[in-house]
């Protein structure tokens, strides 16, 4: 009988919301498994452009409860694609080409993580509380997904 890497270990690996900036190794350590094949990561940075206006900076803040909204959703991705999850996005001040989050998966086989990898992030983006404000290079700025 074959095993899995998400029923090896806990799915969640790590979930987290962090206000220091982040690390592609502590994401790639937290996958670390032997019984798995595929790992996906991807890694969203803070472009200097949205909407054909120049960007200069940005900051990120999240509700009190977005880091157990991030849990809630890595577990339901790590459950419907039988993947081991790791997910942490970066709050506070940012600038030009730093990470903002990291989300990567890893499975027997590769398939399964590209696919979690996507639904992953498509739904943190969704369902996870956390609000970006964006600078300008003209003076204005704007809230982005803010209620």
């Amino acid at each position: 009988m074959s095993t899995s890497a998400s029923t090896q270990r806990p799915a969640v690996r790590l979930a987290e919301i962090s206000d220091q900036p982040l690390r592609v190794e502590a994401v790639l350590d937290a996958l670390d498994d032997p019984a798995s094949g595929g790992l996906v990561l991807f890694v969203g940075r803070v472009r200097d452009h949205d909407g054909g206006a120049g960007v200069t900076g940005l900051e990120y803040a999240a509700h009190p409860s977005a880091a157990a909204r991030l849990g809630e959703v890595c577990a339901a991705v790590a459950q419907e694609y039988d993947v081991s999850v790791a997910a942490v996005h970066r709050v506070g001040d940012l600038a030009i080409g730093d990470a903002a989050v990291l989300v990567a998966t890893c499975s027997a086989h590769r398939g399964a993580s590209f696919e979690a990898s996507r639904v992953l992030i498509d739904r943190l983006k969704a369902e996870v509380p956390i609000w970006k404000h964006q600078l300008f290079a003209d003076g204005t700025e704007e809230w982005v997904g803010a209620p």
